[in-house]
């Protein structure tokens, strides 16, 4: 079963070598959108997103991040669900 458009992922990762294969199965999935949450979510962000860029030769690599360091679960769960995607579904990650 694919993945929805939409992933929360919550900070910390606490298994570090599992991003980077998440991240391509998003990709595979068709996620539009993934928000991180929680304390040190910049970084993450970033990670991701050079995860996604890779080395910058395919530019059918897209997805959305955004962080939200300082925000609350509820406001990020809000946020991600109004994003407007072709599918419907949320997923929320602990990695």
């Amino acid at each position: 079963m694919p993945l929805p458009p939409r992933i929360v992922l919550h900070t910390p990762v606490v298994d570090e070598r599992s991003l980077e294969p998440f991240i391509e199965e998003c990709l595979r999935d068709g996620v539009r959108l993934i928000a991180v949450v929680g304390e040190g979510a910049d970084a993450l962000e970033e990670e991701i997103d050079w995860i996604v860029v890779g080395d910058g030769t395919d530019e059918n690599r897209f997805l959305v991040t955004s962080s939200h360091p300082d925000e609350s679960l509820e406001d990020v769960l809000e946020f991600a669900s109004a994003w407007r995607c072709d599918r419907d579904g949320l997923l929320e990650v602990h990695l």
